[in-house]
């Protein structure tokens, strides 16, 4: 049978519990989901010849990294062509793109310096976020920078974040949808404390202060992202997840951007999804999957994927939420971890548009809790596969059983002539 034979059957299947899987489709297909540039690169960034410093790490040594601009675009532009739906492109400072001889710290950023990705993502009909990089430079001092006690760190940390809202603006103006634009530091501490709450108070009034810059709200969306811990900063982060959400409910504007990795293990962020949307207009999220700790690791199609997707879809709300993948894996073949991620995401969305969820509602609703139970799980065989591969198919992008050769010839063709 073909894709079309096949969907045709399950459109059917699916028909019977009140699903419309064309509608569906057509719904998937204009919600945007970021796929993150650092994946290529390993978070290195153009701007600097040092390590990864500030809390992350990339483990692995797979070859092929993309060295230079022009190589990362050419991947991206690789993984898209295998990505169906609609995509954005986020992109965080050190990736800056000067040109030959020129150079910028990050306080004296410009517009003009990410022209490349706006060319980029115009070319592809795309809009960009953005994201400071508070991390891997020499004006992170003891593992501080927005919270640190110097008034000069602090500063440079502030100017940068000025800039990446001016930024974020033109991004903004020049692809005409808005910018997502997320704070996150590693700010915190190895061992215990002796002050919890200084560091906060400094770094609540420098996230302030970047917010002063003109924006146009319309245009840019500032976000704060929490962390429970990181690499170093094991006993304390200023930017905790009491923190930030209520930074962002008591700053009109600034939307809370939930990281799924940067909670308790036992933490779900699909639980909080709901949350919060019952008190802010929009929220944000970072897509990842985190093993044992914040990992990193390529998002699959795991549980908790799912449920983040079905909360998304059952509360109405993709209009409402920003989605955007961060992981970053330098054992395999990066063009294939953004591939599968953003499938993997986008296959969720999939499942929950193509759930009989007003059924499910309704038997909640009139506590028939035996049987929600019952459908619960019948509804997990339904043959989602069968509408995946038609979606695909229709996208003009290769089913999963045929993904990894077109990686394969890629890395044959382009990733394995790299020193």
């Amino acid at each position: 049978m073909t894709a079309a034979e096949r969907y045709a059957s399950a459109k059917e299947v699916f028909g019977k519990l009140g699903v419309d899987t064309d509608a569906a489709l057509a719904k998937l297909k204009e919600v945007p989901v970021s796929m993150h540039c650092w994946q290529g690169d390993d978070v290195i960034g153009f701007d600097h010849d040092g390590p990864l410093t500030g809390g992350i790490q990339t483990t692995g040594n797979y070859p092929g990294k993309a060295r230079t601009p022009e190589e990362l675009l050419s991947d991206m532009d690789k993984a898209i062509s295998l990505i169906p739906g609609k995509k954005k492109i986020n992109v965080h400072a050190c990736y800056a793109i000067f040109e030959e001889g020129e150079f910028a710290d990050r306080d004296k950023l410009e517009p003009k310096h990410f022209k490349k990705w706006v060319e980029f993502a115009k070319e592809r009909g795309m809009g960009l976020d953005f994201n400071p990089t508070f991390f891997s430079h020499d004006m992170i001092k003891d593992g501080q920078s927005l919270s640190s006690p110097d008034p000069e760190v602090r500063r440079f940390w502030i100017e940068h974040g000025k800039a990446c809202i001016r930024i974020s603006q033109y991004f903004a103006e020049e692809t005409g949808i808005p910018c997502v634009m997320n704070i996150w530091t590693g700010d915190g501490f190895k061992d215990v404390p002796a002050d919890r709450m200084g560091p906060r108070m400094r770094y609540k009034e420098a996230i302030e202060e970047i917010l002063s810059e003109p924006y146009d709200r319309t245009k840019v969306k500032p976000c704060v992202e929490s962390k429970v811990f990181g690499i170093g900063v094991e006993s304390y982060t200023a930017g905790s997840a009491e923190f930030t959400l209520s930074f962002a409910a008591m700053h009109e504007g600034c939307l809370p951007l939930m990281d799924n990795g940067h909670y308790h293990p036992t933490e779900v962020v699909s639980d909080k999804i709901p949350a919060l949307l019952c008190f802010f207009p929009e929220i944000a999220l970072h897509v990842t999957r985190g093993v044992r700790w914040d990992s990193d690791h390529v998002l699959l199609l795991d549980d908790e994927t799912k449920e983040i997707a079905k909360e998304i879809v059952r509360c109405d709300a993709l209009g409402r939420v920003y989605i955007a993948l961060d992981y970053f894996d330098a054992s395999i073949n990066r063009v294939s971890a953004w591939a599968v991620g953003m499938r993997s995401f986008q296959k969720a969305l999939m499942m929950a548009l193509c759930t009989p969820n007003e059924k499910l509602q309704k038997l909640q609703d009139e506590s028939r809790f035996t049987e929600l139970m019952a459908m619960q799980e019948a509804v997990k065989l339904l043959p989602f596969g069968d509408v995946w591969n038609y979606y695909c198919e229709r996208c003009g992008v290769a089913d999963d059983f045929s993904l990894f050769g077109e990686v394969k010839e890629y890395e044959d063709e382009v990733l394995s002539k790299r020193a």
